[in-house]
């Protein structure tokens, strides 16, 4: 069920209520609270730890996804904020107003927050006007009719407001069930794994609308999703989750371009892996020596490379530094060649390789080609954060 009811908007404060050491620009000056913040927030499942003080917040119009494996307490937070979890440690307030804390919670049905599902959970005995109508039963017949068509219009399924669930696609179903949650014009928009039940194309294609349509909207959205592309295509920031702790919050590009770790470069797509030990400011590896940052001599390392990293030629290069390799397959991933090669590496012997290089490259099996690294694009972690 989608609880998106309205609650009455708090007075504001005017110039003459401001304190007078305080100017009527200044208040005007001030910056907008978050649309939805979470602080402190603790949560156990007798002796399971899903949540473990995290903090987040999220401004007006921001669209945030929450992503992380299967189990590290995205959902939970979700429900928290929801009010469908009840709150046992930290606060939840929305555009300033504490909505849960020490001193008690506001039920879902008043926090104006707005909430699709995995499973949409649409009234299969109700048709889509009807369902998209539920959340505004205070408003007059006339009014609530005219602000479910207008919902239904924003997701295209106007023309379908006779049709019952069970006539619809599952894309259709989802845009219902989307225009049911905004319907009401929430300050803040939850979605938990919406795009999970579609297929890939028909997903691709739904969270590229949903995407326009949440811009359009400006409402702040809060997307949980355990795709990490789907994050980054979503996402103004990505929180990124693991054992119930927040482990990098920034920019899409951020946590793909500088992870604060092992963990967060890998789950954010496919890596190479080497081993090896800082000797004299440098990690030797079979592409070269890498300079990590601030890790004393003698440390344990792990140096990760994505495979787009990695430049690819046939020939051997006149200048500069490059690495002999052997083709053991290629394979053309449409806009991508995939190339899985093999080096030597004195210490540890043939070490597994893979390559990514843009539109079509296909070096027969067992043909030597050269590889080039910048070392500036590998990440360099203790084994111990591994």
């Amino acid at each position: 069920m989608n609880f998106s009811l309205r609650t009455s908007p708090s007075p504001q404060l005017g110039p003459r209520d401001a304190p007078a050491s305080i100017s009527p620009a200044a208040i005007s000056q001030q910056p907008a609270a978050p649309a939805l913040a979470m602080a402190g927030i603790s949560h156990s499942y007798a002796a399971l730890r899903a949540v473990d003080d995290v903090s987040l917040s999220i401004g007006p119009g921001e669209i945030v996804c929450l992503v992380g494996p299967s189990g590290c307490g995205k959902s939970t937070l979700l429900r928290i904020a929801a009010g469908l979890e009840r709150l046992q440690h930290g606060s939840v307030a929305l555009a300033g107003r504490v909505v849960a804390g020490p001193g008690g919670e506001v039920p879902p049905e008043r926090r104006s927050i707005g909430l699709v599902f995995q499973d949409y959970a649409l009234f299969p005995h109700l048709d889509v006007l009807r369902n998209v109508r539920f959340g505004l039963h205070k408003l007059p017949a006339a009014e609530a009719t005219r602000q479910a068509m207008d919902a239904l219009a924003q997701v295209g399924m106007d023309g379908y407001a006779k049709s019952f669930v069970h006539q619809l696609s599952g894309g259709q179903q989802q845009r219902v069930a989307l225009a049911r949650a905004l319907a009401p014009r929430p300050d803040v928009l939850l979605l938990d794994e919406p795009f999970s039940g579609l297929d890939s194309q028909l997903r691709a294609q739904i969270r590229d609308e949903t995407l326009h349509l949440l811009k359009q909207s400006g409402t702040a959205t809060l997307l949980v999703t355990h795709d990490p592309e789907e994050a980054m295509f979503l996402g103004d920031r990505i929180a990124l989750m693991k054992q119930g702790r927040l482990v990098q919050v920034g920019r899409p590009e951020d946590l793909y371009l500088h992870p604060a770790s092992a963990f967060a470069a890998g789950f954010f797509g496919e890596i190479n892996r080497l081993d090896g030990v800082v000797r004299n400011g440098c990690v030797d590896t079979p592409l070269g020596c890498v300079h990590p940052t601030d890790l004393a001599d003698g440390t344990p390392v792990e140096v990760l490379i994505r495979p787009e990293m990695l430049s690819l030629s046939d020939l051997r290069p006149v200048s500069g530094t490059a690495t002999e390799a052997r083709v053991q397959a290629a394979r053309l991933l449409g806009r991508t060649s995939l190339v899985h090669m093999t080096v030597e590496d004195p210490r540890q012997g043939p070490v597994h390789l893979h390559a990514r290089v843009a539109g079509v490259w296909l070096p027969v099996e067992d043909s030597r080609v050269w590889i080039a690294l910048d070392a500036g694009r590998a990440f360099v972690f203790p084994t111990a954060e591994v």
